[in-house]
């Protein structure tokens, strides 16, 4: 006798599987859930039910006369319809390292991506999707190593369902029990897939077991967690897998309105060399066209191609899609929402003014120093790094793991942190710096010609890296024997800020007289007003009548670029100094 499940009855009812449930439930049927199997005989009585149900007219007159004489109970506020149709679910497949989820989704991908589809796959977009009893599914790649920490918990901010994949050969390990508060953190629905069920050791029973301990009871055994064995290997059990992923959908209810406000969320970005700043987006509401203009947190653009994850320009992206944006002037951090504006100024306005509350906010999260601190900080050593990275998602990722190195005495100050090759900029960067040791090093790229010549023309360290521990296992070598010497500061000469002029794509420029002594392009300078310190930073420009020069001699005027800081006014007083090296 053939057997079916709830939720396959539900799609012949033409209603959702939730609604089914709660009918039956009314009806004397309760406890039944979306994936119990039945025969046919019970699922034609579930059926009639659900027909009874529908064409109950006396239901409502007895529960409108119960209510008037029953007391008065607190209102409740009834839940907003959500608005636009169906979209394909965004998923997330998590896990320990090892556990099976690269081939996973490798499996799902060529099972589900069409003949036509898989030969132009763009696997570096970092999403795809996959075709399923006709319905598409967003799947997002996300690794499990543990150094990838941050970059997982992106992808589950982003996801609508997280696919937890645990071996039947190994049970519950440290990543999975991580992965599992990424989920929770996220607030997703979670399904288990029980990998590895093709080995001879597999035990999915024993995984079940480990994750009932935890409160993750399956749904077989009288709990509310779905769990699917499946052999990512061989293919068994993946589209048991799939159907629960639509399930899960349907019973979430997940929509989008293509004509809606834009929720679009970046999950990884890049700079290519030849097409520039591309960033990857998931679409959940809304619609993304070519030609839009687009705010990403501090950058913005207009739009000049989209890209699918088989790598073919396409017009525009609905809800629930994967695409690549290039036209952007930076590459996003991953996280950032996109937001689409009518004007390109409207644009660079609101970009401007969150870079200057970005920067007023790293002003004012800076403590006050007493002096017994200023004493304490004398003594600290300092290593001055610029971090460069292939993609936002290495990048976070490194910047995670440098945090959590401490070394009692030294300061690990990261200069600049980016995504793209080691360039000359990078290390011209560094070799400013005159009060640490400068250390220049890449996670997963490249070193460019001209920034190695610059590098041995300083003397600067540069050194790249495949494996992230090695990088920081250098680091902190680098920090424990660190003996850099110590520096003050010497006053070079003083200028007076006679007007400002604000020029676009350069910022706010200081008209000024030098009062005394010198101006050294590349100095540092102390902005006061009224006897006040209001700015210390360094120079970024000098200019004197409009040709860069190296320094200007006191009673001469000249033109003042401060280096991250475009709040400079007439009448203030710049101080230019140097640092110079005591000897130990």
């Amino acid at each position: 006798m053939s057997k079916k499940r709830v939720y396959e009855i539900a799609r012949e009812l033409g209603v959702p599987s939730k609604e089914l449930i709660q009918a039956l439930a009314e009806m004397g049927m309760p406890g039944l859930k979306a994936v119990n199997t039945v025969d046919e005989e019970e699922a034609e009585v579930i059926r009639e039910l659900f027909l009874e149900h529908k064409q109950a007219p006396a239901v409502e007159e007895s529960e409108a006369q119960a209510q008037k004489l029953a007391p008065p109970k607190e209102k409740v506020e009834p839940e907003k319809p959500k608005t636009g149709a169906p979209r394909p679910p965004v998923v997330a497949v998590l896990g320990h390292i090892d556990h099976g989820k690269t081939t996973l989704l490798d499996t799902i991908r060529k099972t589900h991506v069409t003949q036509e589809e898989a030969g132009g796959i763009t696997q570096s977009i970092g999403a795809y999707q996959a075709k399923v009893d006709g319905r598409l599914i967003t799947f997002i790649d996300t690794p499990g190593h543990k150094a990838f920490t941050a970059m997982r918990a992106r992808g589950a901010q982003v996801t609508d369902i997280a696919v937890l994949v645990v071996a039947a050969d190994d049970g519950v390990m440290a990543q999975t029990l991580e992965a599992i508060d990424h989920i929770k953190a996220a607030g997703v629905p979670m399904i288990v897939a029980i990998n590895k069920i093709d080995k001879p050791e597999a035990n999915p029973d024993r995984v079940r077991q480990e994750l009932a301990q935890l409160g993750y009871t399956p749904e077989d055994w009288g709990g509310d967690t779905i769990m699917v064995p499946v052999s990512a290997l061989t293919g068994e059990g993946v589209q048991d897998l799939l159907e629960m992923i639509l399930l899960v959908a349907d019973m979430e209810d997940i929509r989008g309105d293509p004509k809606g406000e834009l929720d679009a969320i970046v999950i990884e970005s890049h700079m290519d060399t030849a097409r520039g700043p591309v960033a990857t987006v998931i679409v959940k509401n809304g619609t993304l066209r070519e030609r839009d203009i687009i705010v990403v947190g501090t950058t913005w653009g207009r739009i000049r191609a989209l890209v699918d994850y088989q790598g073919k320009r396409i017009k525009e992206a609905g809800p629930g899609t994967p695409v690549q944006i290039l036209g952007l002037e930076d590459v996003p951090p991953a996280g950032e929402r996109v937001e689409l504006v009518k004007k390109p100024n409207q644009a660079k306005a609101l970009v401007e003014e969150r870079r200057r509350k970005a920067l007023d906010a790293r002003r004012v999260a800076r403590p006050l120093m007493t002096f017994e601190d200023l004493l304490e900080a004398a003594e600290k050593k300092r290593l001055a790094v610029v971090l460069k990275a292939e993609s936002m998602g290495a990048l976070d990722a490194a910047r995670l793991e440098l945090g959590t190195i401490e070394t009692e005495g030294v300061e690990l100050d990261v200069l600049h942190a980016g995504v793209g090759p080691i360039n000359e900029s990078d290390v011209l960067l560094v070799a400013s710096v005159e009060d640490a040791q400068p250390l220049v090093v890449g996670f997963g790229v490249k070193v460019d010609p001209k920034a190695r010549r610059a590098a041995d023309e300083r003397g600067i360290p540069v050194r790249t890296y495949d494996i992230i521990y090695d990088l920081t296992q250098d680091i902190e070598r680098a920090m424990r024997r660190l003996l850099g010497p110590e520096f003050v500061e010497v006053k070079v000469g003083e200028a007076e800020v006679l007007k400002t002029f604000d020029i676009d794509g350069v910022g706010r420029v200081a008209g000024c007289v030098v009062r005394s002594g010198r101006v050294v392009r590349g100095a540092r300078v102390k902005v006061l007003r009224l006897g006040e310190e209001v700015f210390a930073g360094e120079i970024g420009s000098l200019k004197r009548f409009a040709q860069d020069v190296r320094e200007v001699q006191a009673g001469r005027e000249c033109g003042i670029r401060i280096r991250d800081y475009d709040q400079v006014q007439g009448g203030d007083i710049l101080e230019i100094y140097t640092l110079e090296e005591v000897p130990a």
